[in-house]
């Protein structure tokens, strides 16, 4: 789950199949990061993200969720972009002998690279980190 306001990855949930279990503790994850009622979860169409079990989180936490269309990967840019970085830097870095071992590599890259390390263009150049940071500092000091 990435909050598009600062692409910061917000929850995720790592296993060997796509079921609704792995989507709910990923969606959860973020709920307990963001308190986010009221927002959007945007989603694409799979089996996981339509299961009567994610719906349900929704609908207890006051989101509101949202499904691209079939053929349109624009819908998804946001998570795609991720996914491609996530394969680049550490799924196709080198073999994993366990998937204990590439799940961890794959946390430790996203709370420490691509959180803290990692600049991105959208958020002039800051990281999602630093700019969530200035962002909160300057939306307490207009309050």
């Amino acid at each position: 789950m990435k909050d598009v306001f600062s692409n910061r990855i917000v929850g995720y949930s790592i296993a060997d199949r796509m079921t609704s279990e792995l989507a709910v503790a990923a969606l959860r994850m973020a709920i307990q990061r963001r308190n986010p009622a009221g927002t959007v979860v945007h989603s694409d169409l799979g089996s996981q993200f339509r299961s009567r079990r994610f719906q349900a989180e929704l609908d207890r936490y006051g989101l509101v969720g949202s499904m691209g269309r079939v053929g349109a990967a624009g819908d998804n840019a946001a998570m795609e972009s991720f996914f491609a970085l996530l394969q680049k830097n550490v799924l196709n870095s080198r073999r994993w002998a366990t998937r204990q071992e590439l799940r961890l590599a794959i946390v430790t890259w996203i709370e420490r690279t691509y959180h803290r390390r990692r600049r991105q263009r959208v958020l002039g150049r800051l990281t999602p980190v630093e700019f969530e940071a200035i962002m909160t500092t300057r939306a307490a000091s207009a309050a």
